[in-house]
């Protein structure tokens, strides 16, 4: 028999940021970013808000200016008002030492801080302006994300890293030494945070680059030689499909070797449109895996010759249609709903097949077959429907099923 490829998560540190736990074997956690001027509250609050219905489960903001600062506690106060627990993270470069001092306020009503150590100061500031950085997350009891990135890498480590390479009888591709040098950053600097006594349980490390496979190097490197909390994300991954797909390969390779506590799907949307699609991306990438389960799966015929009529592409985007309408009220009243497996095929060669795989799903007639739509429900035939109410009647069976199933 084959067996299913089994996903052992790499062993990590928890980590509490806010009501959200990442690492520790804890379930992978979905996070996103705002988009909005951090000083405009309405706005961030607004799209804070719009994430995390959408499932995000952190959110990050942009804190790179004093007005900025002094509006995440009103953010969050209004976050609250709504009854939204919504941990927010600070994303602070360059004068985030200053901003976490100056504006206390700002540091306690952040859940975390992420600290870029390419760009917290440059030269001698450097290190003293990471350490107070480090200093605000041990006053204010914080965790930290060291995040480094390829774009914004310190470079007196990358310069002494391509030094000694240069120095070698057969110097290896600048590449290697660029993928080590975001290691070694990230590492370093968590082991600088911890000597000031920051604990590892407070620490959570990123290595973002663009590309896919230097990704996956970096970090399995980080996971072979560290048990810190890891967020995954490959960073400015494009737009549309190919942001998509990018995200999904790297990501998805890594979730595989049991590499990854969190994760983002950073897309660039499209001009004026909301960032709710790189959180959807993030559920379905990790529900496709088999890791977490936040809505029932539809199982939908891609269409052939035999499926000549578009009856049941719009059967099909009906059901979802409805799955997403009426998800959140299944998830309070029927636990274990997300998990269902919902099948709408379109022709006979393999309709009846996949839907008796499926929990419960209809097989429609394709071009010349009998009007007929069985329905399957725990792989047995439990109904036939014809004329022109099917999807609805279908839709009805569905709903009847989830109370009978989950009550």
């Amino acid at each position: 028999m084959v067996a299913l490829p089994e996903i052992i998560r790499h062993k990590t540190h928890a980590v509490k940021v806010g009501n959200v736990v990442i690492g520790g074997g804890a379930p992978v956690v979905v996070q996103s970013m705002t988009n909005t001027d951090t000083a405009d509250v309405e706005a961030t609050y607004q799209q804070v808000k719009a994430l995390y219905e959408a499932g995000s489960e952190v959110v990050r903001l942009t804190v790179n200016t004093e007005e900025a600062a002094r509006a995440v506690p009103q953010i969050r106060a209004k976050l609250l008002a709504d009854g939204l627990d919504v941990p927010l993270v600070g994303c602070f470069h360059y004068n985030g030492h200053k901003l976490l001092h100056d504006v206390p306020e700002c540091a306690e009503a952040l859940a975390k801080y992420r600290i870029n150590p390419g760009n917290v100061g440059f030269g001698k500031k450097r290190e003293s302006q990471f350490e107070l950085m480090i200093e605000a997350a041990i006053k204010h009891n914080k965790p930290v994300r060291i995040g480094v990135n390829w774009g914004s890498l310190d470079q007196d480590l990358a310069t002494r890293l391509m030094d000694e390479n240069a120095a070698l009888s057969k110097p290896l591709p600048s590449d290697y030494v660029m993928r080590e040098a975001l290691v070694q950053s990230a590492l370093l600097n968590a082991q600088k945070a911890e000597s000031m006594g920051l604990a590892k349980d407070k620490i959570i490390l990123s290595a973002k680059v663009s590309r896919v496979q230097d990704l996956v190097a970096v970090y399995r490197a980080l996971a072979e030689r560290s048990n810190y909390a890891l967020h995954l994300g490959l960073t400015e991954a494009g737009m549309g499909s190919k942001g998509i797909v990018a995200t999904a390969i790297a990501e998805g390779l890594l979730l595989q070797d049991g590499i990854g506590d969190t994760i983002r799907a950073s897309l660039t949307p499209e001009p004026g449109a909301g960032r709710e699609l790189e959180v959807k991306v993030c559920q379905e990438l990790l529900q496709v895996m088999g890791l977490r389960h936040f809505a029932p799966q539809v199982t939908a015929c891609p269409g052939c010759g035999r499926t000549t009529s578009t009856f049941f592409q719009e059967l099909a985007g009906k059901v979802q249609g409805y799955i997403e309408s009426e998800i959140a009220n299944w998830r309070e009243k029927y636990p274990g709903v997300e998990e269902l497996n919902i099948a709408v095929m379109g022709c006979i060669v393999n309709g009846p097949g996949e839907s008796k795989h499926a929990d419960i799903g209809i097989s429609l007639p394709g071009t010349g077959e009998a009007p007929t739509a069985p329905v399957f429900i725990d792989g047995k035939k439990a109904h036939t429907l014809r004329g022109a109410g099917i999807a609805e009647e279908f839709q009805q069976i569905l709903s009847d099923y989830i109370s009978q199933r989950f009550s």
